[in-house]
């Protein structure tokens, strides 16, 4: 789909519907990522979004290959991160000519509350931001995940902000 300006190519109308129609489906994608991880990280639920040899690569939590890794991975969220609310703002999504393959980047706001450092019965209030790079594939008709790629920008509780503590722990 490239850069879209507002100028009207030569490609059939019928083309052009099919990438707005891809892009909306790439959206919801995302929009069910963010929903299995805002009720309780269901790790199976994630890990169901992606092709079989799917990858989830996190600059903070490392890179994980496959559906069965991606699903360890997820479910190590389960307690750490008590609740969570995923804002993914401001798609940008390139469908491919062949409208087979994609590459979407999101900004994400999450506010959350996380298991405390200081005590282990505690909670902490909590913000964390995050620019998603992510790679898609259609099989049979429908998008999957070939890949996250999250470049996390902060990991802060809100008590000391993301100036004072840019990374809880850290």
């Amino acid at each position: 789909m490239g850069e879209f300006s507002g100028a009207r190519t030569a490609e059939p109308l019928e083309q052009r519907i099919a990438r707005i129609e891809d892009a909306e489906a790439i959206k919801r994608l995302k929009a069910k990522y963010a929903e299995y991880c805002d009720n309780g990280y269901n790790a199976e639920g994630v890990a169901s979004l992606f092709v079989e040899d799917g990858v989830w690569e996190g600059n903070v939590f490392g890179t994980h290959h496959g559906r069965e890794a991606i699903k360890k991975h997820i479910t190590g969220f389960q307690g750490q991160i008590i609740w969570a609310l995923h804002f993914m703002v401001c798609p940008v999504i390139d469908v491919a000519e062949d409208g087979q393959s994609a590459r979407g980047s999101w900004y994400l706001f999450e506010p959350c509350t996380l298991a405390s450092l200081d005590d282990p019965n505690g909670k902490d209030a909590a913000v964390i931001t995050a620019r998603y790079d992510d790679e898609f594939v259609k099989r049979d008709g429908r998008w999957w995940f070939k890949k996250i790629g999250a470049r996390f920008e902060q990991i802060s509780n809100l008590d000391k902000g993301w100036v004072a503590q840019p990374f809880r722990g850290q």
